[in-house]
């Protein structure tokens, strides 16, 4: 993670940019609505309660809500793979809004290491407040294995 944001500085309405180099991932299935990628950073956590396959699915229509608020992408798109297809998994340079942030003590339990001490809900930085939902957004694990860079744009 950006060493120019610290855990505690984040706020609720922050802007920030993130972004995380691609990496290489194996399509491990493929379903009508999802295509599900070997995650190439995190590990399996044994003493976890939660049974993590150690993958992450991602949406297979382009006008999903899934897809769109999703930070991480795929190249090629999730449409366009197969299952056993190698693909790249990353973050390009996007502008997020902070909408929520959850701290953990002790980490949270997920079903993969390391265990997320803070989390940020965030949705694009133009994302109108007015159409903010419950499941609107995508979560920064700031404690994850991924090589993120987050970096506080500005605050309001």
């Amino acid at each position: 993670m950006g060493s120019n944001a610290p855990h505690q500085d984040f706020r609720v309405g922050d802007v920030l940019r993130v972004s995380c180099p691609q990496a290489q991932g194996q399509v491990a299935d493929v379903s009508r609505f999802h295509v599900s990628v070997e995650w190439p950073w995190a590990e399996i956590d044994p003493q976890s309660q939660v049974r993590w396959n150690g993958r992450r699915a991602f949406a297979v229509s382009a006008d999903s809500p899934e897809w769109t608020m999703s930070l991480f992408k795929t190249d090629p798109e999730p449409w366009n793979l197969h299952t056993g297809d190698s693909c790249l998994v990353g973050i390009p340079e996007t502008l997020v809004r902070i909408i929520d942030i959850g701290r953990y003590d002790p980490p949270q339990d997920v079903g993969w290491l390391p265990r997320p001490h803070t989390m940020l809900v965030v949705v694009p930085a133009d994302y109108p407040d007015e159409a903010l939902s419950e499941d609107a957004g995508d979560t920064i694990d700031l404690d994850s294995a991924a090589p993120l860079t987050v970096e506080l744009v500005s605050r309001s």
